[in-house]
């Protein structure tokens, strides 16, 4: 029987948890050198003691960046076995972590199916459920049925809920007097914008914080703190609004750790490629150095079709800066619930960018696959290639749609690849071209 609360409890009463030694194990860490982190708050387990066919995983700056997939059904899109599907795709291609943002019909089932048989961390955001678990009107909702919800989720197994905690009364002038182009974008914290316009009363899930963490310490439930002000476009990038929740957020950081309960801190959505680095600092000192969980962030606008690409770009830049935690971003951002394909271009894109930033922070054995695939390049090892390869089934399809006449090079170069002549001259072969 376990004789602490949370990981960070155990952590702090100098116990090594088995979630320790897991991600210790997949980090190329000690034991011990997890167990402080944890005890810190820079690295977060989120292992809900309910949620018991998860492989753990620890989310920090200093470890491998880690990669969050959104699923869920809406009121348009709304076949749970079709999700499911890209659940059981998305831990098959590396993704750490699944969010179950359903947002129609019974959302109960699917999510105690997750966490059955889904070994990735599962996460929700509560105040989506709220208005589907009540089938009432938003305004009709108390606070006290917002934190019952956050409570049944917790007892469902869940291993992180976003709450969006920061924004506040105060924060509905800031909106009216800032004049934001895009205002609010989160959805979760439009829902809680919308609750306080309508009833004139505080955001519950920052009046009831210590509520809210005495329920996450009893299921060991990490929180995610939402941005609800997070960034829609560029223009509204690092303006008074985010800044503001995030000194907020700062500060909740700080109630939880006292309470033993772990947090991760999320983080800009839009953002000028230029502001990206700063916006990592920032966070990491406001609020010391707790987890940052990103959304992209999106570089540009003009891209709809292509957010994938736009968000792996900022991702990389982030995560490099220290970010420690990436919400992936697929083609069908800004325009539909995403398709089986869109989830895989989603995770292959974060998973590029994850990848990079890791090379750059020198994380222990993050380039060993890099340095394996230039040796299979060199030696036109096409089988360690595919071993390699993040993708291997395209890269495998791409060669066979247009193979070479020679297994030593590819349809693009024929017999004038640089590495086949390479090859050949230092061996002291002729090098026939024609």
């Amino acid at each position: 029987m376990r004789n602490y609360a949370t990981q960070m409890d155990a952590a702090r009463q100098g116990i090594v948890t088995p979630e320790m030694e897991a991600v210790a194990k997949k980090e190329y860490r000690t034991p011990e050198e997890i167990r402080e982190l944890v005890a810190g708050g820079k690295v977060a387990i989120c292992a809900n003691r309910l949620h018991t066919c998860i492989q753990p995983n620890g989310v920090g700056s200093m470890l491998r960046t880690k990669i969050n997939v959104n699923l869920g059904v809406s009121r348009d899109c709304k076949d749970y076995d079709v999700e499911m599907k890209k659940v059981m795709a998305a831990v098959d291609m590396g993704a750490e972590a699944i969010m179950d943002l359903s947002s129609h019909g019974n959302t109960q089932p699917f999510r105690q199916k997750l966490v059955r048989e889904c070994p990735a961390m599962i996460g929700t955001v509560p105040v989506y459920d709220s208005v589907i678990h009540y089938q009432r009107d938003l305004a009709t909702l108390t606070a006290k049925d917002f934190i019952d919800v956050v409570r049944l989720h917790a007892q469902d197994g869940v291993d992180f809920v976003t709450l969006h905690c920061g924004i506040t009364r105060k924060t509905i002038d800031q909106i009216k007097t800032h004049k934001r182009k895009m205002n609010i974008v989160s959805r979760g914290g439009s829902l809680v914008f919308a609750w306080m316009s309508m009833t004139g009363e505080e955001n519950p899930f920052y009046q009831y914080f210590d509520e809210i963490l005495d329920i996450c310490r009893e299921y060991d439930v990490t929180i995610s703190l939402g941005d609800a002000c997070r960034p829609g476009c560029l223009a509204d990038g690092s303006d008074v609004c985010q800044i503001e929740e995030l000194v907020r957020l700062g500060e909740l950081t700080k109630r939880a750790w006292a309470k033993d309960v772990q947090v991760m801190v999320e983080g800009p959505g839009h953002m000028p490629l230029d502001q990206i680095e700063a916006n990592m600092k920032l966070q990491q000192t406001i609020c010391m150095g707790a987890p940052f969980y990103v959304l992209g962030p999106i570089v540009t606008d003009i891209a709809p079709g292509y957010d994938h690409i736009t968000a792996a770009i900022g991702g990389a830049v982030a995560a490099s800066a220290g970010a420690a935690f990436l919400c992936y971003v697929t083609p069908a951002e800004h325009l539909a619930l995403p398709n089986v394909d869109d989830v895989k271009q989603g995770i292959i894109a974060s998973k590029i960018a994850a990848h990079a930033a890791d090379i750059a922070k020198k994380i222990p054995h993050a380039r060993d696959l890099d340095d394996a695939m230039a040796d299979a390049r060199r030696t036109f090892d096409w089988e360690k290639q595919w071993a390699c390869a993040l993708d291997p089934e395209t890269a495998k399809a791409i060669r066979a749609d247009r193979a070479p006449e020679h297994e030593d090079s590819c349809s693009m170069c024929g017999k004038f690849c640089a590495v086949r002549s390479m090859n050949k001259a230092l061996s002291g072969e002729y090098i026939d071209i024609l």
